[in-house]
């Protein structure tokens, strides 16, 4: 029997995913975070990762440790064109290591051409269209972008908050903040962040403050709500322009669309900005997306249905 393997390779873990020539997908298996940002060339993190995730779904799967592959295929969070650690080593005749926007795009439209955007705690867009060409916007990062992430809404109602602060005005997202963070002051916020105490990953999860607040009625959350969604919206609306697209499918993921009322106002954002567009479900998670890339890297037909 032949196998494929598909892999997402995350900031926060790494997934992978086995499958047969017929889309019979056999086992997943997962590990620890597979992207290189703050690594070194001497860091194995990617390597790691990629060989544990796929080991684990071998051995759920009950095949031997050393089965061959006739393609696999990983998605990997900021990869561009070059691993700057220790390569990884994978059992496979082609090994395609690609954006994880790439293999998230392929997933979520099954392979079809089509617009992706993202929203965890970065975002980025990702366009195809039906004559191959592609544009990747977004992905800069929590410094520079992510535009409606959950980390830019965070951000952004912060600084607001800090701005007031200096104005000597109130702000109700301030306050939040403070007790989200169970800080003092909006200052200590701030310290903490720039020491190290206060992650990226905390500061992401304040958005889910943000969003349950205008749930409640908050108009500054709510505010910050609808400014993240068009933001997103304005993210795959220049992203299907680079790739020469005016309409199709287009699809959202990533961990903001857990919330019911974020994707309801990111869903109300691509109707304003995109109206020409078919607004479509996630067919398959970014695993089996990747699993899509193992089989064209093959040059096998994709199966119908991956289950």
């Amino acid at each position: 029997m032949t196998y494929y393997a598909g892999i997402d390779g995350g900031q926060s873990s790494t997934t992978a995913a086995i499958a047969d020539e017929k889309g019979r997908i056999l086992a997943r298996g997962s590990a620890g975070p597979a992207d290189e940002i703050g690594q070194t060339r001497d860091s194995t993190r990617l390597r790691d990762a990629l060989a544990s995730a796929l080991a684990d779904a071998v051995a759920k799967a009950g095949l031997p440790a050393d089965t061959q592959f006739s393609a696999i295929a990983a998605g990997v969070s900021g990869y561009e064109g070059r691993v700057y650690g220790a390569a990884p080593q994978l059992p496979a005749q082609s090994v395609l290591l690609v954006h994880d926007t790439e293999n998230a795009h392929a997933g979520a439209l099954a392979g079809e051409a089509g617009t992706i955007a993202i929203a965890g705690t970065g975002s980025v867009a990702f366009a195809r269209s039906e004559r191959g060409v592609t544009a990747l916007l977004g992905g800069w990062g929590f410094l520079f972008g992510d535009e409606g992430s959950g980390f830019w809404l965070a951000r952004e109602a912060l600084s607001a908050a800090m701005r007031d602060r200096d104005a000597g005005e109130d702000n109700e997202l301030g306050a939040l903040a403070l007790e989200h963070f169970n800080k003092p002051s909006l200052r200590a916020i701030a310290r903490a962040f720039y020491a190290g105490e206060i992650s990226r990953a905390q500061v992401a999860a304040f958005s889910g403050t943000i969003v349950h607040a205008a749930e409640r009625g908050n108009v500054a959350a709510m505010q910050s709500v609808r400014a993240g969604a068009h933001a997103l919206a304005a993210l795959a609306r220049q992203a299907m322009h680079q790739a020469g697209i005016s309409r199709g499918k287009i699809a959202v993921t990533g961990g903001m669309m857990l919330s019911s009322t974020y994707a309801g106002e990111v869903a109300a954002a691509l109707r304003e900005a995109l109206p020409q567009c078919e607004r479509v479900r996630p067919r398959y998670d970014p695993a089996v997306g990747s699993l899509i890339l193992a089989y064209k890297r093959a040059g096998v037909p994709v199966p119908e249905s991956i289950a």
